[in-house]
């Protein structure tokens, strides 16, 4: 493996993406979230609701922010490491990106310092517009991102300046409806909410096993619990839903992550493999003949990998193993939402035992599961930027090796220290649990020290409690 400037880019964007990745997966949902406590707690007055908002929003203006600086270094990479890319597609992805900086994080900062802020100084139907107007403008932002990217994945809708060699759009419509793109939102969206909810259930996991239970506790388990349980099935057939778009439109991704070798009209369900230099495409695994009938509809044929030419073949092993790590992960979080519905329907949620020291450490699937689908979709791809037109090789920036490591290295550093204390410090927020004194401090009082956050009464108290560390 040569570590030239090709690499070390993608290398460089792949590690940042996967940093900021996990903040919009989660501020998605847990906007969403917060919108549904806070429009619950209108709607019939009952302190609970306010306190997981008043809990959560803190955790959530953190990682809103941290998702924000995040988005900003991504971005400039477009410039420095790949100015070809940008150059080339800049016609189509241009107006795409800008489209979500005015339909969206307009919408979202407009809205953002109210929704933070807005306590005690704005109504309360005002301030429920305001959550709600955040949670909207979140769902914009991941329409118009997921856009751009599915047109990498299916192009249309566009053409190629014969001298310049620049794509532009001749169909707005086809560019943002891509064939890819009305699945690949579905999947993602319901990627964010789930996500949300197992790190929800984990929070709520721990209190209970600290016995720190409280009503707020109790809430958010069975919120968080028929969340996955309802969602997870759904986004199994999302999921199989995007995988027979790229079947019909990148067969070769479909190829490598299914570990199909040999093109046939009927294939197997490839569990496991590992390197076999003997047999086809080099390796072996365990198989459950026939299963494709199942998948894919009957008769098609289905391509394998030595179909392809070896330059056109995405990276096979990283994209089969990602794969199966996502779908494992997704197993996982669907056996949480059951389990915790199974103790729910009993009235033990809310009892320490296996369940919720499993739950603790689930409330990572739903991270993994994103990042990993994330892998298979950008692995899979190559080696194209734009599949089919333009090759990650002619779209690197003209810069050196050197250039790319020392920036990568500085990355890797910041982001270890910078962001690792952010996110001690969410789950410090979110496993503490709440305050037992529905009654808080009267709401024109400053909180007093030592007393514990998420007053319901002191929603002033929220802008201190958010960009104050205690």
């Amino acid at each position: 493996m040569e570590f030239d400037a090709l690499f070390l880019s993608r290398l460089q964007f792949a590690f940042v993406i996967a940093f900021h990745i996990l903040f919009p997966a989660f501020t998605i949902g847990l906007a969403a979230f917060l919108a549904v406590c806070e429009g619950l707690w209108l709607r019939t007055r009952r302190t609970v609701f306010k306190r997981l908002y008043l809990h959560w929003v803190k955790i959530f203006a953190l990682a809103f922010a941290m998702g924000v600086v995040s988005g900003v270094v991504m971005s400039y990479q477009f410039g420095t490491n790949w100015s070809v890319f940008s150059d080339k597609t800049g016609s189509v992805l241009g107006p795409l990106l800008g489209y979500e900086v005015l339909t969206a994080f307009f919408l979202e900062a407009t809205f953002l310092g109210v929704m933070l802020f807005g306590w005690n100084k704005v109504g309360e139907k005002l301030h429920f517009v305001a959550t709600c107007a955040v949670a909207i403008g979140t769902t914009i932002s991941a329409f118009w991102i997921l856009s751009a990217n599915s047109w990498m994945q299916t192009p249309q809708g566009f053409a190629i300046d014969a001298e310049t060699g620049n794509f532009y759009a001749t169909d707005w419509m086809a560019v943002i409806f891509n064939p890819s793109f009305p699945s690949r939102y579905v999947h993602m969206m319901l990627a964010a909410f789930i996500t949300t909810a197992a790190v929800i259930m984990a929070a709520g996991a721990w209190q209970v096993i600290r016995g720190r239970v409280t009503e707020p506790t109790k809430w958010q388990m069975r919120m968080a619990a028929g969340t996955l349980t309802i969602l997870m099935p759904l986004q199994i057939w999302a999921g199989h839903w995007s995988g027979e778009v790229a079947h019909h439109y990148q067969p070769a991704k479909v190829a490598a992550l299914e570990g199909w070798c040999e093109t046939r009209d009927v294939q197997p369900t490839v569990l496991v493999a590992w390197p076999n230099p003997e047999a086809p495409c080099g390796l072996s695994g365990i198989e459950i003949p026939g299963t494709s009938t199942f998948l894919f509809k009957p008769g098609a044929e289905l391509q394998g990998i030595s179909h392809f030419a070896e330059t056109e073949r995405p990276p096979m092993w990283m994209t089969f193993w990602s794969f199966r790590l996502m779908v494992g992960a997704g197993l996982g979080l669907l056996a949480i939402g059951l389990w915790g519905v199974f103790l729910w329907a009993r009235d033990r949620i809310d009892k320490p035992g296996l369940f919720h020291w499993l739950a603790v450490p689930g409330g990572t699937l739903g991270f993994v599961a994103v990042i990993t689908g994330w892998i298979v979709a950008e692995v899979g791809r190559q080696p194209y930027t734009v599949y089919g037109y333009l090759r990650t090789a002619d779209s690197v920036a003209p810069v050196s090796a050197a250039q790319v490591a020392t920036s990568l290295l500085v990355f890797m550093i910041v982001y270890a220290i910078i962001f690792t204390a952010g996110v001690v410090y969410m789950a410090r927020i979110a496993t503490r649990g709440f305050d037992d004194d529905p009654e808080g401090p009267p709401s024109k009082e400053r909180r007093a020290p030592g007393t514990p956050l998420g007053s319901v009464d002191d929603p002033a108290s929220v802008p201190d409690d958010v960009v104050a560390a205690e």
